[in-house]
């Protein structure tokens, strides 16, 4: 009797014990990266220890982290770090004809902030959806995005172009009170698609065109939404100190966060004079304008030949512009306004001093990767280019249909590394995401298309010391995150999200240059985003795990 009691409750007991070991060797998380040197992104010194990633979310962050991981990488001699993010993006195009961003995922970037300037939606004049560059709403984008799918996550501003463009086209006009209404309500509706602020680009038209109170005006709306002013100011180089005044001055009146893009001094005239832009920061912040800035660790700039024409001959669009250009009556007075100046007009000409040598072709065409004195030379035989060699760079606009995409030599080391100390001071590409072969291989891109993040890791870090490891890597992941409100990215933190970048402190390095661009970065070793790797063991993964980030309604 008492046998017929005992076997069934040892039969059961064996069987628990046995489920009970088969449960005990379950992984627990679904990726567990071991022995890594941690820089968790809050500017907390490194330690050694393990990340475990459970779905898309990191689950436990510490020392010897107990349970298993169904997959497990061996971190040592390597450095952990939450994703980098891209605050100063172009990619917005250029990731639906391939969603893996190849040379941005080869940075460590796992989210990029797009929409500088001028964003791929709203364009209020399409009717519904997208043609492919444009589309009606920014939400249009978003679903498009997420739809092709990206390896990366993506996140927009509204441009303050799509929203004067989008009422008064291409005029010049002051808009009227019902036209300025209908700016706001265009801004309105793309702050509620989840646009994460609204950002400018003051240097040339359209947004040359709005004063600081019509700014200002339109960025209380983007207040009431939670979103943030990220501003291409209006001049880099003379009036430098005056156009950062402006920045501060929307903030104040409009009560937003304000970031200004690439903060340098791009005029040979005031280099040195960094210091005076950072005291103004300084003391506004003191006064509790929340003001930040960004930066690329280059000294070269890209922007288009087209840059250097004045505002005006803008007016009716790049027909107009192409008609004046060809007309020989209005030659002189391009060549004299280029050469003297406007007030308050940001000219490229004179912020490299005339210098053609510092001019450098970079989109496709047929005189890519050469300067403009060359092109000078090649076209005119004279081997001293002169000012009035414009008639060359107005001829090639032409042939160009407006635009030549060109990078300008003309800000320093010093001044950019003073700004990049700052605590306040991030770190974005202005960027896209290219190629190194294939469609996205084109043109003569600037090299921080490919180096910005391994750059400021290897030569900003490593060899010269600018910065401690901790606070690049905040400058890169937290201080972005927190600038565009993004409370779950960038840290190493149990309940955010698994961005992870994991790269050789000692290899980490960038390899485009000018003359020969199209090199991926050395040195990142894996790039996991969402909890999905993008990139393992330096390999893409072909993965696309990336989403859209919205800013959340307050």
């Amino acid at each position: 009797m008492l046998a017929r009691f005992v076997f069934p409750c040892l039969l059961a007991l064996l069987t628990l014990a046995g489920q009970s070991a088969v449960t005990a060797q379950e992984p627990q998380y679904d990726l567990v990266i071991r022995h890594g040197k941690i820089v968790d992104g809050t500017g907390n010194p490194w330690f050694v220890g393990d990340v475990a990633v459970r779905g898309d979310k990191i689950a436990a962050v510490g020392r010897g982290l107990a349970g298993k991981g169904r997959r497990e990488i061996d971190a040592r001699g390597l450095v952990v770090a939450p994703g980098f993010i891209d605050i100063h993006s172009h990619s917005d195009l250029l990731i639906l004809e391939d969603g893996n961003a190849p040379s941005k995922v080869r940075q460590g970037v796992t989210t990029e902030i797009l929409g500088e300037g001028n964003s791929p939606g709203p364009y209020p004049n399409l009717e519904s959806g997208g043609s492919g560059r444009r589309f009606a709403t920014l939400g249009a984008y978003f679903e498009t995005v997420e739809k092709s799918g990206v390896a990366v996550n993506v996140g927009s501003y509204v441009g303050l172009d799509n929203v004067w463009q989008g009422v008064m086209g291409t005029s010049f006009d002051r808009p009227t009170e019902a036209q300025f209404a209908r700016m706001k309500e265009i801004l309105a509706a793309a702050m509620k698609d989840g646009a994460l602020g609204m950002s400018s680009l003051l240097a040339m038209p359209p947004g040359s065109l709005a004063t600081t109170d019509d700014i200002a005006e339109l960025c209380k709306v983007v207040a009431r939404h939670g979103g943030i002013f990220s501003s291409h100011i209006r001049h880099e180089g003379t009036d430098v100190v005056d156009a950062v005044k402006e920045a501060i001055a929307v903030g104040e009146k409009a009560n937003i966060p304000v970031d200004i893009i690439h903060l340098k001094i791009a005029d040979e005239k005031l280099w040195g004079r960094m210091n005076e832009l950072v005291a103004l920061i300084e003391a506004a912040r003191k006064r509790g304008v929340n003001v930040q800035a960004n930066v690329y660790p280059y000294t070269r700039g890209n922007n288009n030949l087209a840059s250097i024409i004045p505002p005006w001959a803008h007016e009716g669009g790049t027909a107009k512009l192409l008609a004046r250009l060809k007309d020989p009556t209005q030659r002189p007075r391009l060549k004299k306004e280029i050469k003297e100046g406007i007030p308050g007009w940001y000219n490229h000409y004179t912020a490299v001093g005339g210098d053609w040598g510092r001019m450098l072709i970079s989109g496709k065409g047929t005189y890519e990767g050469l300067t403009m004195d060359r092109v000078i030379a090649a076209r005119t035989k004279d081997k001293s280019p002169t000012p009035e060699s414009l008639d060359v760079l107005f001829d090639l606009l032409i042939e160009e249909h407006g635009s030549v995409p060109t990078v300008y030599e003309h800000h320093t080391e010093k001044d950019m590394n003073l700004a990049l100390k700052q605590p306040w001071c991030s770190v974005g590409s202005d960027g896209s995401a290219y190629a190194t072969e294939g469609p996205l291989r084109r043109g003569n891109p600037h090299p921080r298309n490919f180096g910005t993040f391994p750059r400021v890791l290897g030569v900003y870090v490593r060899d010269r010391g600018v910065l401690t490891l901790e606070d690049a890597i905040r400058k890169m992941t937290s201080l972005n995150a927190s600038k565009v409100g993004l409370t779950d990215r960038g840290l190493l933190k149990p309940g955010t999200f698994a961005d992870v970048t994991i790269f050789d402190p000692e290899k980490v390095i960038d390899l485009s240059t000018y003359a020969d661009p199209f090199h991926y970065s050395d040195g990142i070793v894996h790039v996991i985003v969402n909890g999905t790797t993008v990139l393992d063991a330096g390999k893409p993964t072909g993965n696309k795990p990336g989403r859209a980030v919205r800013r959340p309604t307050p």
